[in-house]
């Protein structure tokens, strides 16, 4: 079909467009990607053998066999190499997001995505950091704008589910809303996961706090309603004024 001398009219090509992209990423993409990772790998190998503040650069470029001008290209700081790894984590449970069905309501298919990510190892390495950082107030600030930052992911992810679809306006306060909720019940989850487990990273740990990651997910969608109410506990008067609030999740 792309050998064809004349540009085609016909419906095909623009089904081919969606599935493009992860061939187009091929050996250039990820080979950049395999190096953004081994620079995240050898920053946490290090934090973890030294410490925080205890490494530079330099001796992370050389534990993942770069240069230091390569390093540069990926991250501006030994603290920004850290951070990687909360974005490594999202990267993932939006690409499970992304392969949900577009009809989908968003938060049903936020907490799918986390389903999906079945092996609870998953969770190590962004468990692991959050534990590290509660030590250490810087380590601590950096998670902390990690996660502030992949709300540009989350509100480009909540476009794309959107995009094109007949009769749907985006609304920006829903989306920056939405993201930066989504970002707080991912974080209440972590703290709620340290207070009970004590940072642990045993694979019934990591169990539970996949389970509240998802859990979270569960009571944003259902506009935070307590797990012990339930419908024959609202009173008449109050129904009318519940039905007739807007849905947590109209888009």
């Amino acid at each position: 079909m792309s050998a064809s001398p004349s540009p085609s009219t016909t419906a095909p090509p623009a089904s081919p467009a969606p599935a493009e992209p992860p061939s187009v990423l091929s050996r250039r993409e990820l080979n950049k990607a395999a190096t953004r990772q081994a620079i995240t790998d050898a920053a946490l190998a290090l934090l973890r053998s030294n410490g925080p503040g205890n490494f530079t650069v330099e001796d992370i470029a050389d534990a993942a066999g770069i240069s230091r001008r390569t390093f540069f290209n990926y991250f501006g700081s030994t603290e920004a190499a850290i951070a990687a790894v909360t974005f490594g984590f999202l990267d993932k449970a939006l690409q499970q997001f992304r392969l949900r069905p577009a009809g989908e309501p968003f938060m049903e298919s936020a907490r799918a995505a986390l389903v999906e990510l079945a092996d609870p190892m998953t969770v190590a390495p962004l468990a692991e950091l959050y534990s590290l950082g509660q030590a250490n107030p810087q380590l601590s600030r950096s998670e902390l704008e990690a996660w502030d930052h992949c709300t540009v992911q989350i509100i480009s992810a909540a476009r794309e589910r959107t995009r094109g679809a007949a009769g749907v306006e985006l609304d920006e306060l829903y989306l920056r809303a939405l993201a930066g909720s989504v970002i707080s019940c991912g974080k209440a989850a972590m703290d709620v996961w340290f207070s009970r487990c004590g940072g642990s990273l045993t694979p019934e740990s990591l169990s539970s706090l996949r389970q509240l990651l998802i859990d979270s997910m569960t009571l944003l969608g259902s506009g935070f309603a307590r797990p012990d109410t339930t419908p024959a506990a609202a009173t008449p008067a109050a129904t009318p004024a519940d039905t007739s609030a807007p849905s947590p999740d109209r888009h």
